[in-house]
């Protein structure tokens, strides 16, 4: 539904590593679509929550209770309006900020100790129509701009996996 929209980034980003990874996306589970696989010879699970925005912190902790996952092996990747398009930030940690999914995903694993990289969208024109910058349709020129976070995500999701997240903020913080 949400396809080719700015709310779409951290899907986007999962989709690329799984092109990228060859990992299968297609099992069902937990509120979400995942598969599971290798990034640098680690073992990761790619999820896409199924639930809506507001609530993926439900999908999130499913699985984290499933695989006795702790919130720092976790990565959340999410859309953010703070950030220019083509642009990324990570965070080792920290709070959720105005956005609704990373909300659902703090109080949901009741913790703020996670790493995240949000990915530019850019603030709209005028804030009032903040809901339909965000799912609304986007030209191709806006979605090329907005290509080149998701490429600097994925890259930064993949540094985070095998130089550690100090040294992928360092090298993606600029």
């Amino acid at each position: 539904e949400y396809a080719r929209t700015r709310h779409n980034m951290g899907v986007d980003v999962v989709n690329e590593l799984a092109d990228k990874y060859k990992i299968a996306i297609s099992r069902e589970k937990f509120e979400g679509l995942y598969g599971t696989g290798e990034i640098e010879n680690e073992k990761v699970i790619l999820l896409k929550p199924q639930t809506y925005m507001n609530l993926s912190g439900d999908s999130v902790i499913q699985f984290a209770n499933f695989y006795k996952l702790n919130p720092e092996e976790i990565i959340v990747i999410y859309d953010d309006i703070d950030t220019n398009p083509g642009k990324i930030r990570i965070r080792k940690k920290g709070g959720p900020g105005t956005h609704n999914g990373m909300k659902s995903v703090v109080s949901r694993l009741n913790s703020e100790d996670f790493p995240r990289v949000r990915v530019g969208i850019g603030m709209p024109e005028f804030k009032g129509d903040l809901v339909n910058y965000v799912i609304g349709n986007i030209t191709d020129e806006d979605y090329e701009e907005l290509k080149k976070g998701i490429n600097k995500a994925s890259e930064a999701v993949v540094s985070i996996i095998k130089d550690g997240i100090d040294m992928a903020m360092n090298k993606y913080n600029k």
